[in-house]
């Protein structure tokens, strides 16, 4: 494999640990405000952030090529609200989008074409990703401070199941 989309693979993981981690800190935050679907919800995303960061793991391991793990950032332990975390989950969604768009080209322009392959997946992972999240943040905004509403979404959000994301 060519060593600069190693080593942006190599980025890639730790962007995804990265994620995993600060939806762990979301969780955290959700808890502590006894939104526990929402924690519920976060914790899940975290797991499943972790599952990405592995499956590039073992792509790269399959390939014979070097694994470097870096350290990850602490994350935001608090938020002015619910809605913010969602808000913050967001935008860190649409930053790995571009990540995995900018890692898809540089495949492309190096025809690291097993790369490509492996990360059509992530391409196609990332529009689900957003779609989710975008809608959870336009039913916070809908319904703004209203209680009632907020532990519909709360309850809502902790029906999740490893099936569905």
């Amino acid at each position: 494999m060519v060593l600069r989309v190693q080593e942006a693979i190599n980025e890639q993981v730790n962007n995804e640990l990265s994620s995993s981690y600060s939806y762990l800190a979301m969780s955290a935050f959700c808890e502590s405000q006894n939104f526990r679907g929402c924690a519920k919800w976060f914790r899940m995303q975290s797991e499943e952030e972790t599952g990405h960061a592995m499956k590039l793991f073992d792509f790269l391991i399959a390939r014979g090529a070097n694994v470097t793990l870096d350290a990850i950032s602490r994350p935001a332990p608090t938020y002015k609200s619910i809605a913010q975390a969602f808000e913050t989950a967001l935008k860190q969604e649409i930053e790995v989008s571009r990540q995995i768009d900018h890692l898809y080209e540089l495949a492309f322009r190096e025809k690291a074409f097993s790369a490509m392959a492996e990360l059509n997946w992530f391409l196609t992972e990332q529009v689900e990703e957003e779609r989710q999240v975008r809608e959870i943040v336009a039913k916070f905004n809908l319904v703004k401070n209203d209680a009632a509403a907020l532990l519909e979404i709360d309850k809502e959000l902790g029906a999740r199941s490893a099936e569905a994301k």
